[in-house]
């Protein structure tokens, strides 16, 4: 892949349009295509690709206009997660991960701390890493002055290496107190280890974190106002804007291993030597296949795209959020996220089915889609998300919000 970005990319106006941004990613998707199955096998820290990402643009996607950021909101940043994810899954989900952690000082941060972060994310195109990992032991944050000081240590750090800054999360020692905190990546005490070797998802950078005594100002506290936290219902949309992020990179990745497939199938695959058909692309059970995969993700693409823009609702209008308007999006979310599990995992599973055995070459990669979808499908069981929306169809009952709801 080379690491220059394209020449039209320097020299004309950032993308204006939805549409645009859109097409600026799937630009980005087929310089990352030409070689996403030797990467996916080298396992090699992606500098290159994060390069890639910040040259098109695509890391400031929803910074503010007024600094040079992309202006654009939710509904645009899943789709663009998506058209990257077709190519490589593990840079879709880094740069899904990254704008969530960009979007966590809007978040719960005041209005001068999001506005202040959000303005020199994109003057210094910063790419966020995050090591909030909840199933891990409580990262302990204690005072000292005017400080806060983070100690502890998480088992997942998704962007870590290659990360500019990183979102730390961790409780005030003696309270139930949960504080958010930005802090450069290269803070002394900051410590990410090459630990991450999963069957996929391999260049997400993933692995463990320790942090031994890393410092940051108390006024860097997000949300806090005198030591003490201004709760809104808005804080509370983590979860469901999350689960939206890896249900794009789903769809992204089921999308390209259907394409690639495709493709196989169209120039390598061989027809059945007792079906009569001369070509693969006439086998009746190819022909159905195909149809089949493709009618349900598209379905489960326009589930997640009517989602994402009630979602988007709700992040036009933030201090408008209430209890049963988070808790109601969260159940359209929750069989957005289930529906998408299933199909994912289908698709990138069939698609053997249609490209024949000796698509199962190692050179061909075409098990890194669906090694990429089982890895990450298995972030929170998805039988708990149906069970969400059961709930709410048979009895009303909403999800409390919780890290996994």
């Amino acid at each position: 892949m080379s690491t220059a970005a394209p020449t039209q990319w320097k020299t004309l106006p950032a993308p204006g349009t939805p549409a645009a941004w859109i097409e600026r990613a799937a630009e980005v998707a087929a310089l990352l295509a030409t070689d996403a199955a030797a990467r996916d096998k080298a396992g090699a820290t992606p500098y290159t690709e994060i390069q890639l990402l910040k040259d098109s643009g695509l890391v400031t996607l929803l910074g503010p206009a007024a600094h040079g950021g992309g202006g654009q909101d939710w509904t645009t940043a899943y789709r663009v997660i998506r058209e990257v994810a077709k190519a490589d899954g593990s840079i879709g989900q880094l740069l899904g991960y990254h704008y969530l952690w960009n979007w966590a000082a809007r978040l719960v941060g005041t209005r001068e701390q999001w506005e202040h972060v959000e303005a020199e994310a994109v003057r210094q195109t910063w790419f966020f890493g995050g090591a909030v990992n909840p199933r891990d032991t409580d990262v302990v944050v204690t005072e000292d002055g005017d400080d806060l000081v983070f100690t502890g240590a998480k088992t997942f750090s998704t962007g870590s290496k290659v990360s500019d800054v990183t979102v730390l999360e961790g409780v005030l020692e003696g309270t139930d107190q949960h504080i958010f905190a930005i802090v450069p990546s290269d803070s002394e005490g900051l410590v990410f280890h090459d630990d991450w070797d999963n069957i996929g998802q391999r260049l997400t950078e993933s692995g463990g974190v320790t942090i031994d005594g890393v410092r940051t100002p108390w006024a860097s506290a997000a949300g806090y106002v005198d030591k003490e936290f201004r709760p809104r219902v808005y804080n509370t949309l983590n979860v469901p804007t999350i689960q939206l992020v890896f249900i794009s990179f789903y769809l992204g990745i089921a999308a390209g291993a259907l394409e690639t497939a495709a493709t196989y199938t169209r120039t390598k695959t061989r027809s059945w030597l007792h079906g009569g058909h001369d070509r693969a692309v006439d086998e009746p059970y190819v022909i159905d296949t195909y149809g089949d995969l493709t009618a349900k993700l598209w379905a489960v693409e326009a589930l997640a795209d009517a989602v994402a823009a009630e979602g988007q609702k709700l992040h036009d209008a933030p201090d408008e959020v209430t209890e049963r308007s988070r808790g109601e999006f969260e159940v359209r979310v929750a069989a957005a996220k289930a529906r998408a599990t299933e199909v994912a995992l289908e698709v990138t599973s069939r698609i053997f089915e249609v490209t024949g055995a000796r698509a199962t070459a190692s050179a061909e990669g075409l098990d890194r889609f669906w090694r990429n979808i089982r890895t990450h499908t298995l972030h929170d069981p998805v039988a708990y998300k149906r069970r969400e929306v059961g709930r709410h169809v048979l009895t009303g009952e909403l999800p409390e919000p919780t890290w996994y709801s």
